[in-house]
């Protein structure tokens, strides 16, 4: 199930999704480790980009060989989009995604992200801009459309192929639904007939029978884990070889599982510096320790600010933990 992007080729249908506040250097390069088709940054405005807003940079970073990574830019005017691809291309990146799926209001206030599904011609201005700008693989992640009553990707996709786009993700769900209800799978089925380059679906993916139901509902090339990769990011891996008819690997459990988190714990505060780096990696501790029935470790770790503390105590429970059912 090896999907090309141009001439790029991803070795997992699995990849993992951006998500804003998560998918920061660290946690990709975490998710690389275990194993992921793709890793995509988290959402960078354009035009803050190539003003060299604070933050903007460090969002788009990325490491070593980027083949398996990508960096995704949104924005509501070509220049700066066309300005913010030049300049993440230079730096490195070697796939650039366009965003049309941020439901964030924020974000639509401005005619940006999900907004565009509702001004196809506008959409591909950006679009055109984009790929006219660089010479990497330019991609493209969108809605099904605004809402019920705008269900504009089939007609999007066809036309974003034709400018030149190499690869569509479609989330299940219009912008009007935002994160509730279920995605339908089946409603990404259109996008994929309507073009030939490779089509993958994202949406409420979060385990091996989620993704086979997905695929088989779509008919996608692949698949774009998100939020179920929080606290979890050995899942894109266990998911890609489960597809494969692999043995899945296992979750990292006792040792293995203290050092994972540590590492991801001391990585985030190297990234971002102790102050910053110790209020990011509280959610992600969090997302560690729930599903394990350690809320008041974690609720504890909330009022640490010494990091050996933390990592004493991470290492002291996690080692101790009895196994458990692999996830």
């Amino acid at each position: 199930m090896m999907i090309k992007v141009n001439e790029i080729g991803l070795d997992s249908p699995v990849l993992l999704a951006p998500m804003a506040g998560i998918t920061d250097l660290p946690f990709r390069k975490l998710v690389s480790r275990f194993g992921a088709g793709l890793v995509v940054s988290e959402m960078v405005a354009s035009e803050e980009m190539v003003r060299n807003r604070p933050g903007t940079q460090a969002r788009t970073e990325i490491w070593g060989d980027a083949a398996a990574s990508s960096v995704q830019i949104a924005g509501r005017e070509a220049h700066w989009m066309a300005e913010a691809a030049r300049m993440v291309e230079a730096n490195g990146a070697r796939i650039i995604d366009i965003n049309m799926g941020c439901p964030a209001r924020k974000v639509t206030n401005g005619w940006s992200g999900s907004a565009l599904m509702r001004q196809p011609d506008h959409a591909l201005s950006l679009i055109e801009a984009v790929v006219g700008a660089v010479k990497v693989p330019v991609t493209l992640k969108m809605r099904l459309g605004w809402d019920a009553e705008c269900m504009t990707a089939p007609g999007i996709a066809t036309r974003a192929e034709a400018a030149g786009v190499q690869m569509i993700t479609v989330h299940g769900r219009t912008r009007c639904q935002f994160y509730k209800g279920a995605a339908d799978w089946a409603a990404i089925r259109p996008v994929k007939e309507a073009v030939r380059i490779p089509v993958i679906a994202n949406g409420d993916i979060t385990d091996l029978a989620t993704a086979r139901e997905a695929l088989r509902l779509s008919g996608a090339d692949g698949v774009m884990v998100g939020r179920g990769a929080q606290g979890r990011p050995w899942l894109l891996a266990r998911i890609a070889a489960g597809l494969a008819g692999a043995p899945a690997p296992e979750a990292p459990q006792g040792r293995a599982l203290a050092d994972t988190v540590i590492s991801h714990y001391e990585d985030m505060l190297s990234f971002y510096g102790a102050e910053l780096g110790l209020r990011v990696a509280r959610k992600h501790l969090g997302w560690y320790l729930e599903p394990l029935g350690l809320a008041e470790l974690r609720a504890e770790l909330m009022r640490i600010s010494a990091p050996g503390e933390v990592v004493s105590r991470l290492r002291d429970t996690l080692e101790g933990l009895p196994e458990r059912a692999a996830a």
